[in-house]
């Protein structure tokens, strides 16, 4: 009796209703956020390192062209910001923390621009999900301004279609830490965010 009962519940637990049961637990507690602030590789691989993120992915939004390419918007004629979509574990973390990051991995004070990178592509913006994520976004902005002598300039915008960027954009900075913007301009980032010199 016990035997069969055993090889029940091995079968049970092996059964595809039982993963997905369990799956759908996971993935309830999924959650996303999209921001731009400059260049997506380098928000992408500051975010990249936060526990309890799940998935970065470098992308196009906020523009009027479908599907743009990378050489259309860095024209600047497309309207697009060079955004990530972070998908996250609300078990783990929570949007005001994606924010928190947000304020310190960039400069969201410096109109269409971050150090070098110039034009509308670079500008400092959240991409809103739901209402929710709008209140919260404002609500941080207001406690962020505390921290700059100048205005935050970020637009905060409902978020529209999500364009992902070419293949090559995606993990650049985990491919390639060698290419030059990677060296002089990334992993400095990456240091002073974790507190190294």
């Amino acid at each position: 009796g016990n035997l069969i009962r055993m090889a029940l519940i091995l079968l049970l637990m092996a059964s595809p209703a039982f993963g997905n049961e369990n799956q759908s637990f996971e993935t309830n507690s999924m959650e996303q956020a999209i921001v731009g602030g400059g260049c997506f590789w380098c928000m992408e691989a500051v975010y990249e390192t936060l526990e309890g993120v799940v998935d970065v992915e470098s992308g196009y939004m906020g523009g009027t062209v479908p599907n743009p390419s990378y050489e259309q918007v860095c024209s600047g004629h497309t309207g697009h910001a060079e955004v990530i979509r972070i998908t996250f574990d609300s078990r783990i973390l929570k949007y005001t923390d994606i924010l928190d990051l947000f304020w310190e991995a960039h400069d969201p004070t410096t109109l269409n621009r971050q150090g070098a990178d110039v034009g509308t592509q670079y500008r400092s913006a959240i991409f809103f999900i739901d209402e929710t994520q709008k209140t919260t976004a404002l609500e941080s902005i207001q406690q962020a301004q505390t921290r700059f002598n100048n205005p935050i300039v970020t637009e905060v915008s409902p978020a529209s279609a999500f364009y992902p960027a070419e293949d090559y954009h995606q993990d650049f900075y985990s491919q390639n830490k060698n290419y030059p913007y990677c060296r002089a301009v990334i992993t400095p980032k990456l240091n002073k965010l974790s507190g190294r010199k």
